[in-house]
């Protein structure tokens, strides 16, 4: 990092970090008890500050990694400033260890797109900075930063873990993704994405080998066609029922592997993924998720995937190929027909944007699922078009990871989007300065729209005192 980059970054940071601090005052000061998810997680973390590590709240369904952090950070920390009484692990206390991470995050996010990047000369110190900024100001998560949520410290770990994935470090990389594990289980594909980074990359070194032979042409030329996909499943095959292949991937992976190994045990001992409550959160084969996934993306990343330009070329595209997109369409509308689920949260807790959502577009008619397909087929389209400078290979092992992390589940949750949505977007080539300032832009207006609706727009349930508020 030069030296006026680092004196740039180092004012974004500072800068992002003192209005966070204001924000959270602001935001501490109107709701200082536990507030949602927050009713379970604060109690369990006091429980852990006052040495009683074997009591457990059955309603809550991920792993004690937050408290145990909590607790690691906060005690250390009391005992350094002298703090006393109520003042340790307290509700604030706590939730300020989101807007630790939420800074870890922010300067995770800058190397990794300095590393993702770093063949790329034409990006300038500026747009890393001004990306990461907007990045670190996502609003699903930007959100949780102020409250004390699971999410902040699950996307920094996982972070972390790529981070030393993409550097060689796999030992330390398979560590961090344990901790991941630990703040949510289903982080555990994240590990097997890491491990899919190398695999990838074996790959897509033999299949460039494969061409030269061949005197085939370059390896990006074809990619998208049919035949060069049965092509390359054909390589896959063959590839890896090599015992040499396997034995050398291994060799490579083995520090993932054993995570993987753990999280199978951990899955056997437990009965089920989820701890606690399971009544609420039942595995299923949600796959219009991946639909709601695509236009979540298409949607805070409207200024690069909605472009006039991207709706000619899929035009163009849908004209030279119908009947690959008649036969996508078919598929989709299948799927929508037969695995759509609707989670009774979703209908019943009206302080999700999920559920002005759903209530607004999908409940409007009952064949409102079906008429967004054409949406699902462009977004679809959109968010791979944008992946195209990835190898084929990081690109089917990233749509394997994206499938495993979001259909099981049954709930419509943006806070599931979220580091499926950081990944695809750290990956995606740098868009123009104007795009970069428009996304920002729009990122600060749904931030500020969704803290005012929070702090000012309260109201009451009937038969209940208790005052509530808007929230992703």
């Amino acid at each position: 990092m030069e030296r006026s980059e680092a004196y740039g970054f180092s004012a974004a940071m500072s800068g992002a970090f003192l209005l966070s601090c204001l924000l959270f005052a602001a935001i501490n000061r109107r709701q200082r008890g536990p507030y949602m998810d927050e009713a379970f997680h604060i109690p369990q973390a006091q429980a852990y500050c006052h040495g009683r590590f074997l009591q457990w709240d059955p309603m809550i369904t991920t792993l004690p990694g937050l408290y145990l952090v909590s607790v690691g950070v906060v005690k250390p920390a009391a005992w350094l400033f002298g703090w006393t009484g109520s003042v340790v692990c307290s509700v604030g206390m706590l939730r300020f260890i989101n807007l630790l991470f939420s800074a870890g995050n922010f300067y995770l996010l800058y190397l990794l797109l300095f590393k993702i990047h770093l063949k790329n000369k034409a990006v300038s110190a500026f747009q890393r900075i001004l990306s990461t900024l907007t990045l670190a100001v996502f609003p699903t998560l930007y959100f949780f930063t102020f409250l004390y949520y699971t999410d902040p410290g699950s996307v920094f770990f996982t972070l972390f873990a790529y981070l030393m994935c993409l550097y060689g470090n796999h030992k330390t990389s398979a560590l961090l993704g344990f901790c991941g594990f630990m703040f949510r289980q289903t982080n555990i594909v994240w590990t097997v994405f890491c491990a899919g980074n190398i695999v990838a990359g074996k790959l897509n070194e033999a299949w460039k080998t494969e061409l030269q032979k061949k005197k085939d042409e370059k390896f990006s030329s074809k990619k998208g066609s049919f035949s060069d996909l049965i092509r390359i499943l054909q390589f896959l095959i063959e590839y890896l029922t090599s015992r040499k292949n396997l034995l050398t991937l291994t060799a490579l992976t083995w520090p993932y592997i054993i995570l993987v190994t753990v999280f199978f045990v951990f899955v056997f001992i437990n009965g089920g993924i989820v701890v606690g409550d399971r009544s609420s959160h039942e595995a299923c084969l949600h796959f219009p998720q991946l639909f709601y996934f695509l236009s979540f993306t298409v949607f805070f990343s409207f200024p690069h995937l909605l472009t006039p330009t991207k709706i000619r070329k899929f035009l163009l595209s849908l004209r030279k190929h119908p009947v690959q997109y008649s036969l996508i369409a078919v598929i989709s509308l299948f799927l929508i027909w037969k695995y759509t689920y609707v989670h009774k949260y979703l209908l019943a807790d009206n302080r999700h944007y999920t559920f002005y959502v759903w209530r607004k577009v999908f409940q409007r008619h009952k064949l409102v699922k079906y008429v967004l397909v054409p949406v699902y087929i462009f977004a679809g389209w959109s968010f791979a078009d944008t992946l195209k400078s990835k190898s084929i290979f990081w690109i089917l092992m990233y749509f394997v990871c994206l499938l495993a992390v979001i259909v099981p589940q049954k709930l419509l949750e943006f806070r599931y989007f979220i580091l499926p949505f950081l990944i695809y977007r750290l990956n995606i080539p740098f868009p123009s300065l104007y795009r970069q300032l428009l996304e920002l832009a729009f990122y600060i207006v749904l931030n500020a729209v969704t803290f005012y609706f929070f702090l000012n727009r309260t109201f009451q349930w009937p038969n209940s005192d208790e005052i509530q508020r808007f929230m992703w």
